[in-house]
């Protein structure tokens, strides 16, 4: 339980953290650096190293440290290749609705993740998804709704922004499922998987950053060789590798649902701690859309809960079912020996029961 509550409370801190260090970086008036993806691709870049230098001590300290070998193959490049595109779109997405939104209204148009995972589970899976937790999805998408137009109604609404959420929201979804199917190229491990997704999204940037025309905006910015600015887009690389490393230990440690849930509470810590430090004023049905979301989230995660329960006891009965039915035919054959043996010889016995 220690061990719970020290990683819950080093990812939230994290996740949080970064969520206002790429706010900072992409839209603040002491930065004025108009290059997203270029901030994007150079947090993919500190991944890289970072994966390298991990991969370098775990051979020095195995153990101390467990990290797969940093090796690159071909071959699964091009496996990961789609899921990486995925990536790619999903994390620029995020940042630029990060770019025109506020940090308090950024979990609002985030909000679609989990309406995207049920519809996409049921096209690309072609798994079902009970009455009760589409009914949450609603919820989450009123919420939504509520949450977009009291954003309009403020003045404070960005068309861009809710575009790009909606979109960073899809490719989350997108994300979930492909990794699951790209897993197996790299052995179920998720961290050559994440080598394997920043060192094919370093080379991905590429062409985006010149189509955007970042290149001449980076060339001519004029803090280009000031060490604070490389201190803070180092930091946002540093803390975007390290929030996917203790969401990992989390998850590893208690449950996908239990990070959910985790997550939902650290959306409204995340909403509140934003209106106050950015000094914003927000009415009550501003607060009311907000709370909307969360309760729909909470909901959902709550109804997979019992359904994962339930089918849980489910399996649990049938293997149970099993394991008697198992006992009573061995029960069977035992008696045809006692009866075999008292019939007639001990050779007939034998052939009978086989």
């Amino acid at each position: 339980m220690a061990v719970f509550f020290i990683l819950l409370t080093i990812s939230r801190f994290v996740s949080i953290s970064l969520v206002f260090l790429n706010k900072y970086l992409l839209s603040s008036s002491d930065v004025k650096l108009d290059a997203p993806l270029f901030i994007t691709w150079f947090q993919c870049v500190v991944a890289v190293v970072i994966c390298f230098f991990l991969s370098l001590a775990a051979k020095f300290f195995p153990n101390i440290i467990t990290f797969p070998e940093f090796k690159i193959d071909f071959g699964i490049v091009k496996q990961v290749l789609p899921l990486s595109i995925i990536f790619v779109m999903m994390i620029t997405c995020n940042n630029l609705c990060l770019k025109y939104v506020g940090v308090a209204f950024y979990y609002i148009v985030r909000s679609l993740t989990t309406v995207f995972n049920v519809i996409l589970s049921y096209i690309i899976l072609k798994q079902t998804t009970s009455g009760r937790a589409i009914a949450c999805c609603g919820i989450i998408i009123a919420g939504f709704g509520l949450g977009v137009n009291q954003e309009n109604a403020m003045g404070d609404l960005s068309i861009w922004g809710v575009i790009y959420g909606v979109g960073a929201s899809l490719f989350v979804a997108l994300n979930a499922i492909y990794t699951k199917k790209v897993l197996p190229a790299v052995d179920e491990n998720i961290w050559r998987l994440s080598i394997y997704n920043n060192l094919n999204g370093c080379f991905l940037f590429l062409p985006l950053m010149i189509i955007a025309g970042e290149f001449p905006e980076v060339l001519k910015f004029p803090k280009l060789l000031d060490l604070t600015f490389w201190s803070f887009m180092a930091l946002s690389g540093v803390f975007g590798f390290a929030i996917g490393y203790v969401t990992g230990l989390q998850i590893q440690v208690t449950s996908p649902l239990t990070h959910n849930i985790s997550g939902t509470a650290k959306a409204a810590a995340q909403t509140v701690l934003a209106t106050i430090y950015y000094h914003e004023v927000r009415d009550y049905l501003w607060w009311f859309s907000n709370g909307v979301v969360l309760f729909g989230s909470a909901a959902y995660t709550h109804v997979k809960r019992q359904e994962m329960k339930m089918k849980f006891e489910e399996d649990k009965k049938l293997v149970e079912e099993k394991i008697v039915k198992s006992d009573d035919v061995s029960d069977g054959c035992a008696d045809a020996v006692v009866v075999g043996g008292d019939i007639g010889g001990g050779s007939k016995m034998v052939v009978l029961n086989v």
